[in-house]
């Protein structure tokens, strides 16, 4: 039997388990108190969000789960519908796509194209992923969805149908709209989407610079030229948004995803998003917090040939943690009893939580470690017999 994760203290704690009565719902739990000096990682970034790729699990969160302005950030799910098209074959990278007037007029980050011609595809996506190109974001958003306003409205159902909860899009984009909103987990998320969906796609991201109309110009994400192992993908800014980015890096086989918004400057975004890839590859261990086998105290039995059985689990459970939280594990088992004899080993009987700083709570089933058989009729008039003596002596 192992105890990893879990500390021979809060083992013991639980392995003392003692019955609290019938009908009654069990709770016994082993605790080690979190240190309350400070958080585990602090950021300067108003928002944030350190993912697992691999996992999907929240390492860390800042006000992730508010919607707010994404400026370029949100480009990545105008580069989601083009991938989509990509990926079906209903669109190609050789594919010449018109510019229109309003897409060579429109604003800000531009990929410089010009009004009445036609740019392939691949161009379109270099000048947006790289260039972040607010006119080649359109020239792609009218082609798909006829204006860029239908455009939208397909964003919002695309968006919906991948999981994003805490977005709306009302531009192609990440024009200033008060529609247009995203939260920072869904832009991880979305990351995480692009990386596992479009393999063959995804590498644009990583490029450093992209030439049109003569005009070559540097993609804006630092974390590329910092030699941190990032691959993509965004950044954005505006004066509502602030400066903010998404990042993702493969180090030693895991990949990592960060997302950060509401900076001061470019300064900022940069320093911030190298020291959180820093923490979300150096201060994170993966431990197996329960194993198989593990036993988590004792349920009282009814009628049974035992008057108890230990609880045990049938799954590991692993968890990237923080290495400070790496022994403040809380583990609480809960169940509905006592149990009633028969007791089987096949069916669950207890619930296991398992609450470790930093991260969601998980729960795994728990089953009884060995059968319990039911008394038989003598049995039960010894158990008779026992109860009536104790209630007598009692007074009731």
């Amino acid at each position: 039997m192992t105890t990893d994760g879990f500390g021979t203290a809060g083992f013991n704690a639980l392995r003392r388990f003692a019955a609290m009565g019938a009908a009654a719902l069990f709770l016994v739990s082993a605790r080690v108190e979190a240190d309350e000096a400070a958080p585990l990682i602090q950021t300067q970034a108003e928002r944030a969000v350190i993912l697992d790729y691999e996992t999907g699990d929240v390492l860390f969160e800042k006000d992730a789960r508010t919607a707010a302005p994404p400026a370029s950030m949100s480009k990545l799910m105008t580069t989601e519908m083009l991938f989509q098209r990509l990926k079906d074959g209903s669109m190609t990278l050789d594919q010449e796509l018109p510019v229109s007037e309003r897409a060579w007029r429109k604003q800000g980050s531009k990929m410089w194209v010009l009004v009445n011609t036609s740019v392939p595809v691949e161009d379109l996506l270099r000048g947006i992923v790289v260039q972040s190109g607010n006119d080649a974001c359109i020239v792609v958003a009218e082609a798909i969805g006829g204006t860029e306003e239908a455009f939208a409205e397909m964003m919002n159902e695309r968006a919906a149908e991948i999981g994003l909860t805490d977005s709306t899009f009302a531009n192609s984009t990440g024009w200033p709209d008060p529609n247009h909103k995203m939260s920072a987990l869904d832009l991880a998320r979305l990351s995480r989407h692009l990386i596992a969906e479009y393999p063959d796609y995804y590498p644009y991201f990583a490029e450093r610079e992209f030439t049109w109309s003569d005009i070559t110009q540097p993609n804006r994400n630092p974390l590329l030229f910092a030699g941190v192992g990032a691959d993509g993908l965004k950044t954005g800014h505006t004066e509502e948004s602030g400066y903010g980015l998404v990042g993702s890096a493969q180090v030693r086989g895991d990949r990592r995803i960060i997302v950060i918004g509401g900076l001061d400057s470019e300064a900022q975004r940069a320093g911030e998003a190298r020291r959180l890839l820093s923490i979300a590859f150096n201060d994170f261990v993966t431990r197996n917090v329960v194993e198989a086998g593990d036993l988590f105290g004792e349920a009282e039995v009814w009628k049974g040939v035992a008057p108890s059985v230990p609880l045990m689990a049938k799954a590991d459970l692993s968890q990237i943690m923080h290495r400070r939280a790496a022994d403040e594990t809380v583990y609480t088992v809960a169940y509905k009893g006592p149990l009633k004899a028969p007791v089987s080993t096949d069916t669950p009987v207890a619930t296991l939580k398992v609450e470790t700083p930093g991260r969601a709570a998980e729960e795994l089933p728990l089953f009884a470690a060995k059968p319990v058989a039911e008394l038989g009729v003598f049995g039960k008039l010894g158990l008779a017999v026992r109860n009536l003596v104790v209630s007598s002596s009692s007074g009731e």
